[in-house]
């Protein structure tokens, strides 16, 4: 069963998905797919700096807007790049009862 944050994660995945070869003119989403990889990805950078810069100088409530930007830009990216959200959720998973140390040191091995 899903929790209430990957279900509504999931089901903003599945609207993203479904913009992909619409009308950029009628869609944000779409508009992204069509400018490609490079274009999404820098998005998500720029909202990754807009997060950090609310966490440090802005409220909670500038900070959870910000982060819900982010989440919707790293959904883009996700969809661009074949990556599921049920991908991302097997290796949370996966990683669960590890110290991020020791998940550290595994990647360099």
């Amino acid at each position: 069963m899903c929790s209430p944050a990957e279900s509504i994660l999931d089901q903003l995945y599945q609207t993203i998905l479904g913009r992909q070869g619409a009308d950029p003119d009628s869609s944000y989403t779409a508009k992204l797919f069509a400018k490609g990889g490079g274009k999404i990805a820098q998005k998500f950078g720029e909202e990754a700096v807009e997060t950090v810069i609310a966490a440090l100088t802005e409220g909670p409530d500038r900070l959870a807007s910000e982060s819900a930007d982010l989440l919707y830009h790293l959904l883009v990216l996700w969809a661009k790049g074949g990556v599921t959200p049920e991908m991302v959720w097997a290796e949370l998973e996966r990683r669960q009862g590890i110290s991020g140390v020791d998940e550290k040191k595994s990647r360099n091995q």
